[in-house]
């Protein structure tokens, strides 16, 4: 089986900024909660609740920097050290389970325990991106983390944005055995009560196979890197009621997640690198 190309470069994160107050007071299960509908563009139809981007919507994801969407995109992923776009609804990127390379010094003097380390005390790193893995292995470990991950979470509150993509929850596969599916599971239930108390939809970031778990947990809409190329997108519409963003790199997958979800979900092919629109190698096409 052809291999999966390396995941699209992430930008430079920075710590979030500091914590708004609880919008919402319960965590949103995957039947109820504080939940509203969004437009027909995919715009937040109710400020100060939390909404859920249609099924379908004309989005852009934007993680190698921001530019101005089309004029036919409803909603918009953007890195949370970017501003979102008013009027759309925004989707904050936050990397939820590994430390982003040039935060890595601040990890080792100020929270060096939280840190995955092998039996040697050498930390355990996601080569593809040089980045070391979060430690979610005990209780404990993933409190602290849920603090330091929620002032970020509350971060893309304050700025206006209405959902939050926690990214890595399959960190699990990267640590030679040390976390398990549950550990980040169990985390990710934290971070996903953070967020609805801010008042911000919690997207799962692939993993197909924790979709069902995902969902049961609290997540509310999936956003899915090439499930058109690895057949994928029907498990995530399932769990999601079609609510799931599609990023494909390849034209053979757009083309599958197109002939078969076009009509359902939303599917975008952008460049691997996903550079913002002008520059060299910009790909963005649409069902």
């Amino acid at each position: 089986m052809t291999s999966r190309p390396k995941r699209p470069k992430r930008p430079t994160a920075r710590r979030g900024a500091p914590a708004v107050a609880a919008l919402c007071a319960a965590l949103l299960t995957a039947a109820a909660g504080c939940t509203t509908a969004a437009d027909d563009t995919g715009r937040n139809t109710a400020p100060g609740k939390t909404a859920l981007p249609r099924a379908g919507v004309d989005f852009d994801y934007q993680l190698g920097g921001p530019y101005t969407p089309p004029d036919t995109v409803g909603a918009v992923v953007r890195d949370r050290t970017e501003r979102p776009v008013p009027g759309l609804y925004n989707v904050c990127y936050v990397n939820a389970f590994q430390a982003q390379p040039d935060a890595l010094g601040w990890w080792r003097k100020h929270h060096p325990e939280l840190l995955l380390r092998d039996a040697d005390g050498e930390p355990v790193v996601d080569r593809d991106w040089d980045e070391v893995l979060l430690d979610t292995s005990t209780a404990d470990g993933r409190r602290r983390l849920a603090e330091i991950v929620g002032g970020w979470v509350d971060g893309c509150a304050a700025a206006g944005y209405q959902a939050v993509e926690p990214d890595n929850l399959d960190s699990y596969e990267r640590s030679d055995g040390l976390l398990t599916a549950a550990d980040n599971l169990a985390f990710a239930e934290l971070v996903a009560r953070r967020a609805h108390s801010a008042g911000l939809a919690v997207a799962q970031k692939n993993t197909v196979a924790l979709a069902p778990e995902a969902r049961e947990l609290g997540f509310d809409f999936a956003v899915a890197e090439e499930c058109g190329q690895y057949d994928e997108c029907g498990a995530y519409a399932d769990a999601y009621d079609d609510r799931v963003l599609v990023v494909e790199y390849r034209p053979s997958g757009f083309a599958a997640a197109c002939e078969e979800w076009g009509g359902r979900l939303s599917v975008v092919l952008r460049d691997l690198d996903l550079v913002p629109a002008g520059e060299d190698g910009y790909v963005r096409r649409t069902c």
